[in-house]
């Protein structure tokens, strides 16, 4: 395994076994330091391991396990106190060397510009900007003279924010809002799918973010690093301040590749794509249209995901592909499910079933991907029984499409207003924060317990509006959102399960059955899907006008 090196004291690791340590001591590694839980997973080696290992070397070796996600003040306080009394350098390792950096980010912020740490960590591959300023925001940010000020703040400029904030404009064009986001593109992602299956070009999903945002809106070019909701501000890198009467908080969702050992490396290449990166979309309608026979995967990781049937909706567009072109006999057709279930909502899952069993995939639930190698050609998943009991299971492929784990972004998860599980935490039908009055969460990021969709976020956008003006005196009743969301389910080329539900998995159709019986593929739904919902995005949802999205009072 490769150190990568942050500072003079101290580099980082993925993580390393027992007959790697003399080449760490060889290289000059005076201490190491252990991040990782014992047994987080069935192929690392155990701390007693490494450290035996290590005093056979010579070496110093201190154990400071770390949750992904929930590095607290008093891990940092045990890395600090371990830096201080270690002989240098150290190396500190966790499963892939993130929480290790984020620790060593997190110390180091004490003492010098989150600048330096951003650039030292962007270098050898870590993003922590994150939790950058979780320590130095107080020290060494001015929050008493904030660089911007606005009566509206919104954090994000995909659909969510610049929906939320169209609505707003909408209701009342004189508002000062300003979006903070650093992204020069806004992608229509919903068509990413059919990007995969052959049906759109890349290209028809993608706008220059300066032509979406509202024209009354301030545009901040910069991203996000920390909130300071105490004193009504959040941190942009750099160190600038934004300061905001009320918050909305949409950045959306943190696709975590590097969740997956191997993955980075080979996407793209090797047979190996993703329908949740634009630019590897058109690789697996590629991949798609030249596989002539041998084995395809599909990996759906653990909920929440964003669009929680995109995976699968991979796996029939491509299923059927094969069919029309008379090569399905000749491939199978594997999907990998985290969970235990097709589909979370049961009504759905007969007709997904006709075609499971149409295309002869396999299911196999209970399945995470942990590690692919590319050039191998194979994965490996952790296979959990019912007993809670897990086994590795290694299995090769000629193409496999991935759904990335998928995580709260970084500087959300770390923040006073993310939940236990790192979203954002507000009631479920206000959109509120439930500690910060000031403060509205919609989208990926918003710990709601509905799918994350773009068909979620265009219901939540008009009620966060009516919300906010509501508080502000402008608006006569506060809006409650029913937790509505759309799961359009393309099973084959040309027709599609609509599956669209509240709260609670309750069906809840925008059409009468003689329509679009969402229960059943229809081509209606295809249609819809293929030719109404691209435009009602860019001409509709994106500009205020809420079709079939109004608001409704809270009871």
């Amino acid at each position: 395994m490769t150190a990568k090196k942050l500072s003079n004291d101290v580099s980082v690791s993925a993580q390393i076994i027992p007959s790697e340590v003399a080449e760490f001591a060889s290289q000059g590694f005076k201490s190491i330091i252990c991040n990782r839980p014992d047994k987080e997973g069935a192929d690392q080696a155990l701390f007693s391991e490494i450290e035996a290992a290590a005093k056979s070397s010579g070496l110093s070796a201190r154990y400071i396990p770390v949750m992904t996600g929930k590095i607290t003040d008093q891990d940092v306080e045990k890395f600090a106190a371990a830096m201080a009394e270690l002989p240098k350098p150290v190396l500190a390792y966790c499963r892939s060397g993130t929480r290790s950096a984020t620790m060593w980010a997190i110390v180091e912020g004490a003492h010098r510009p989150p600048a330096e740490i951003l650039s030292a960590a962007k270098a050898v591959g870590y993003d922590v900007s994150g939790v950058v300023t979780r320590l130095s925001s107080k020290g060494k940010i001015d929050l008493e003279h904030p660089s911007a000020v606005h009566d509206i703040v919104i954090i994000g400029g995909g659909s969510a924010g610049s929906a939320v904030a169209a609505s707003l404009l909408h209701r009342r064009g004189d508002l000062d809002i300003a979006i903070i986001d650093p992204a020069e593109t806004h992608y229509y992602q919903p068509g990413w799918t059919l990007v995969g299956g052959g049906v759109f070009k890349k290209e028809q999903t993608a706008k220059r973010m300066a032509t979406v945002l509202p024209s009354k809106v301030t545009w901040i070019k910069a991203a996000v690093t920390a909130f300071e909701p105490d004193a009504n501000s959040v941190i942009v890198e750099g160190g600038g301040v934004v300061r905001y009467s009320q918050l909305v908080v949409c950045p959306g969702i943190k696709l975590n590749w590097a969740g997956v050992e191997g993955l980075p490396e080979t996407l793209g290449k090797n047979g190996v794509t993703s329908n949740y990166r634009y630019d590897l979309a058109p690789y697996t309608w590629e991949l798609v249209r030249n596989l002539q026979k041998g084995r395809a995967l599909f990996t759906q990781p653990p909920m929440p995901i964003k669009c929680a049937g995109a995976p699968q909706k991979a796996m029939y567009l491509s299923a059927d592909h094969w069919l029309r072109t008379k090569r399905l006999n000749n491939i199978d057709v594997e999907f990998y499910n985290a969970g235990g279930v097709l589909f979370g909502v049961a009504d759905y899952v007969p007709a997904l079933m006709e075609y499971v069993k149409r295309y002869n995939a396999k299911l196999k639930f209970s399945h995470t991907l942990t590690a692919i190698d590319g050039p191998a050609h194979k994965a490996w998943f952790k296979k959990t029984g019912p007993d809670g009991s897990s086994e590795t299971v290694e299995t090769s492929f000629d193409m496999i499409h991935v759904c990335p784990p998928q995580t709260a972004p970084d500087f959300v998860r770390s923040s006073p207003l993310a939940d236990a599980a790192g979203w954002v935490d507000v009631d479920p039908a206000t959109l509120k924060h439930k500690k910060y009055s000031n403060i509205f969460s919609l989208g990926d990021a918003a710990n709601t317990p509905n799918a994350k969709t773009a068909a979620a976020a265009r219901k939540q956008a008009p009620v966060v509006a009516e919300n906010i003006l509501f508080d502000k005196g402008m608006s006569p009743a506060e809006c409650a959102y029913d937790g509505y969301g759309s799961c359009p389910l393309t099973v084959e080329r040309g027709k599609i399960v609509l599956a669209e539900f509240c709260y609670g998995g309750k069906v809840s159709p925008s059409f009468p059955s003689f329509i679009i019986d969402g229960k059943q593929p229809s081509r209606a739904a295809w249609l819809l899907k293929e030719r109404v919902l691209p435009p009602l995005y860019w001409n509709a949802m994106l500009k205020g006008r809420e079709w079939m999205a109004r608001p409704k009072a809270k009871a």
